[in-house]
Parts: structure tokens; sequence; C-alpha cells
């Protein structure tokens, strides 16, 4: 959910037999990694400095452990299908709705964040756009996020999503390296050039830094559906390995590539710093707003579901029309979030922070302890689970309170 991507699995059969193979399955799950925080990393290096760096691949190693115990909490309970399921395993009732609660809550934020990231990147393509209407002026930035929402609109009232998931299933990785290769090309080929030597350390921006990192991996939702999918479910593990280093290899090649090219002026979206004339930036530019139009109503479907179960039963009479109308109601809200909240970065690293963790770190570290009732036998087991509860509430505590600080100084 770079992105929290629930819906790039593939289908799951969780009654014994799985079909999906070891290089699919992986296909998948490097897919379900690869997001939009790829655009956000180097803001996150430059934040933190050099030496920041080191938390990224930290974070990475504490991510695919958190994702080997879902797959430890679901051999444990072969009824497990879901995230929520190991909550209410572990908790009861309250443990699936406090689940539900911050998936959905990243959900929203991230669906946000991605007409935030259409209005700064259109606005870029065409500057100087603006609209009079009656001597008030709306800027080009907000211009353009209604307009991607026009555009999103007839995509979220489809109740048939399977041909779009098709498509975007294959879409996390490409992007991902479509996107590498473009900030490659334009900073050794196409003028940029790599010449800042950036700051070894900067202890004030690490919260902020650490947050966008942990954003980077809040991929774990999809993870039950990519097991209960495997035919050879032993191999999981590997491809919990296979998925994160190579991930971790692309995030950390652009987040270097990028703070080598602007230093400390990288924007918290770096296509905002790119030459808009050269083919390099357009490329990684329109790779940027591609995803994020096919990709909206997919990430919106789980909201829209919940609300639905939340609703009274008069109300699903007319299942096409309640659709149709919880779906632009949310997508309506989210353009009114975008418009008074336009900062990507500070925005993503609040969702890192405070959601990402939340759902990649501690849920699954927490509901292994419990289910596994390990919770209290001393062991290196439980000093691993507990030393990453511990980092994962400092990161939350520190990371939502500057996040909240930054977001409300630019306001």
């Amino acid at each position: 959910m770079e992105s929290l991507s629930t819906t790039t699995s593939p289908s799951s059969n969780n009654n014994g037999g799985g079909t999906t193979s070891f290089a699919k399955t992986c296909f998948h799950g490097v897919n379900g990694i690869s997001g939009i925080g790829i655009v956000s990393i180097p803001f996150a290096l430059a934040s933190g400095g050099w030496l920041s760096i080191i938390f990224l691949f930290m974070i990475s190693i504490a991510a695919c452990y958190t994702g080997l115990l879902i797959k430890r909490c679901m051999d444990k309970d072969s009824t497990i299908e879901s995230l929520p399921d190991i909550g209410q395993r572990a908790f009861g009732d309250k443990g699936r709705l406090l689940v539900n609660i911050a998936m959905n809550c990243e959900l929203y934020l991230v669906i946000t964040g991605y007409l935030i990231l259409e209005g700064d990147n259109l606005n870029k393509l065409i500057s100087h756009f603006h609209v009079d209407i009656g001597g008030l002026k709306i800027t080009g930035t907000h211009c353009f996020v209604l307009i991607s929402a026009l555009i999103i609109l007839p995509t979220v009232w489809l109740e048939d999503l399977s041909k779009l998931l098709s498509y975007v299933s294959a879409t996390g990785a490409l992007a991902s390296i479509i996107f590498l290769c473009s900030l490659l090309w334009n900073g050794t080929i196409d003028g940029t050039k790599l010449h800042s030597k950036g700051v070894l350390f900067n202890w004030k921006g690490v919260p902020a830094a650490v947050s966008l990192y942990a954003f980077c991996y809040s991929s774990h939702p999809v993870f039950p559906s990519l097991y209960t999918s495997m035919k050879n479910k032993h191999q999981f593990s590997n491809v919990l390995l296979v998925c994160f280093t190579l991930c971790t290899l692309v995030y950390a090649a652009t987040a270097v590539l990028g703070y080598l090219m602007f230093g400390s002026e990288v924007e918290s979206e770096i296509t905002l710093n790119l030459p808009k004339e050269k083919l390099s930036s357009k490329v990684a530019i329109y790779t940027t707003l591609v995803n994020p139009i096919t990709k909206y109503a997919l990430m919106l479907r789980p909201i829209v579901d919940a609300t639905k179960n939340v609703l009274p039963s008069h109300y699903n009479k007319r299942p096409k029309l309640t659709h149709i109308l919880i779906s632009s109601i949310l997508l309506f809200t989210t353009v009114v979030v975008a418009l008074t909240v336009p900062f990507f970065g500070y925005l993503m690293s609040l969702v890192g922070a405070l959601l990402s963790v939340s759902a990649s770190f501690l849920v699954p570290c927490v509901c292994y302890l419990k289910i596994s009732g390990t919770y209290g036998k001393l062991g290196c087991e439980m000093i691993v689970n507990y030393s990453i509860v511990l980092v994962g509430v400092a990161i939350a505590a520190f990371g939502t309170y500057t996040s909240l600080l930054e977001i409300i100084r630019h306001l």
C-alpha cells in the first residue's frame, strides 16, 4: 500500500489445495509490495540523511518477519483467511473490528493520496493552468484533482472489477521498474546528473523517514490470500524472502538516485523535481499518473463493502443504487480531504506511522504472541516480537506526532 494492495492477490483457496506456483506467487507478492511509496522514498532519505537508509533495510527485515508470523498464525487455525480473521482469533470481535478499522483507514488515506498525486503531477505537466469562476480562482492542482475524480467516478460504480483486477495485478512491479529506469536515465543521460553530496544524518528528519519507509511495506493484508493460494505452502517463507529482497533493492536504488540528483531540494514526490521537457521525466510522470487511476476503484472496494455491512438491511434492497451512492459519497469525501490537506509526503508519512505500522507490524506480532501462547514464555522469539512491538509503538507515536505537526504547520 506502498501501497496497501489488498486487491492484487490471486484468488485464494483456503480449503487445503492452492494451485499457484512459486514463481507466480512471487510475482503477485512483488506487485502487492510495490506501490506509490516509490515516488516519496527519495524524500524519506533526504529527510533522515544517508545513514537513515539503514532503517529501510531494518524495516524490510522486520516486515518480512511479520509476514512469516501471519503464516504461522494461519497454520495454527485453518479457518483463518484474512488479517481480520487473525485479529478475531486472537482477541475476538474487538480484535477483528480494530484490524478492520486500521486497514480501511489506511486504504482511505492511500486513495486520497492518489488524488493528490494526480493533481500535483498533472499540474507539473500543464503548468499555469487555472479556472476563474465569478472572481474565484481555482488553482491548477485543485482543478486536476477534480478532473481526476471525474475520470475515476465511473470505475467506482462498477460492481464486477475482475477485468480491472487482471490488469492491475501486473502493474505494480512493472511500474516500479519503469520508474526506476526513467529516473536513472534522467540522472545519467538526460542532463540532471548525480551531483548532490547530501547530509550524512539528520536526527530531526528520522521520524518522517522511518514513517515513509514503513509505508512502503504496508502490504501485509494481502499475504493471507497469497499463502492460501500457494500449491506448495512450505515455500511461502522463500516467497517472502524473494519479494522483500527485490522490492527493497528497487526502493533503495530509487532513494539513492533521487537523493544524488536533487539532495535536500528533493520534493515529497520526486516527479515534481524532474525537468518536464525531458522524455525520461515524462515517462516517470506518466507512469506515476496511470497507476492511481486504475487502482483507485479496487482500493476503495473494501471500504464500500465494509460500509454496506453496517447499513440497515432495508438500504440493501436496491444493491446497485446503494453501491453507486456509497462509492460516489466516499469518492467525494476523498476529494474534499485531498483539497484540504494537499501534502502528499506528510499524509503518507502519517499513514505509514499510524496505520501501516499498526497493520503490518503490531497486529502480526501481538496476535501471534496471543494465538501461539508464547507471550509469557521467555525466549529468543518472544524477545524479537516484543522488540518489534516496542519499536513499532515508538515509530507510531513519534511519526504520527511529527506528521500531524507538519500538516498543521502547512495548512
